[in-house]
């Protein structure tokens, strides 16, 4: 639970998990290295949005422009997520964490898409913090997905076209690969860049950002708490005057 010195917490955190080659570097060490150890820093931030009473914890795992990086790398970082995902699940899920992947999957392996659909079914459940992935995910291929859906809907018949011409905000969110979860209140970027890379260009519109220092690897329960505290003294006001 949440100290009583915190007055507002987020419902939904987001973490942009960046800085983790720079890490290895540092040391000496090939790129996947920093890699593994950032796995650790997930599961630091997992129990810490437990403790905290975060809702919902979304983590940038690997973008569609990720995929154009040396294949060594992809190939050691989809492994990497087959073996984070077994070694995990049955501790999230005794801990009543709900486990999700979004992005483009058709991009992923057989393997790794039957480890995330097994996942998925056995956390379904669970509901007291759900821990999304997004895995070969960028904004723009969502909010294009999600115009074709809708276009499709346009054609499907006249009652439908009617419908998504009178839509609002709220209708479109529906066609996001997102729909149903609530927008990130706080977005996290660690490792000193200052840019959201092509992650949540629809959902963060509102979101609080916090850009840090902080290597990914390196980053832990006390960060994760510092973020938290950032955010408790931010004043929202979605564009009205309080």
């Amino acid at each position: 639970m949440a100290s009583e010195t915190m007055t507002n917490v987020p419902v939904h955190v987001s973490m942009i998990m960046d800085g983790n080659g720079r890490w290895a570097k540092e040391r000496g060490k090939e790129r996947v290295f920093g890699h593994y150890e950032g796995v650790e820093s997930v599961r630091a931030c997992v129990e810490a949005a437990v403790e905290n009473g975060v809702k919902y914890l979304s983590i940038y795992a690997f973008s569609e422009e990720n995929w154009n990086r040396p294949q060594e790398e992809v190939t050691a970082l989809m492994g990497l997520m087959v073996k984070a995902m077994a070694a995990e699940m049955k501790k999230l899920d005794r801990n009543g964490v709900r486990f999700m992947v979004i992005g483009n999957r058709e991009r992923l392996g057989d393997s790794l898409n039957r480890t995330i659909d097994e996942c998925m079914e056995m956390t379904a459940h669970n509901d007291t913090l759900t821990l999304i992935v997004f895995l070969s995910y960028s904004g723009k291929w969502d909010i294009l997905q999600a115009a074709r859906k809708m276009a499709d809907d346009m054609m499907e018949s006249p009652q439908k076209r009617e419908e998504i011409e009178s839509m609002g905000v709220e209708g479109f969110d529906r066609y996001l690969a997102t729909a149903g979860i609530p927008d990130p209140d706080l977005i996290v970027r660690t490792s000193g860049e200052s840019r959201l890379s092509n992650y949540l260009l629809w959902q963060g519109a509102y979101s609080e950002l916090l850009f840090v220092d902080t290597l990914w690897p390196d980053f832990r329960k006390e960060e994760f708490r510092a973020a938290l505290e950032y955010y408790s003294k931010r004043d929202r006001r979605y564009g009205k005057v309080k």
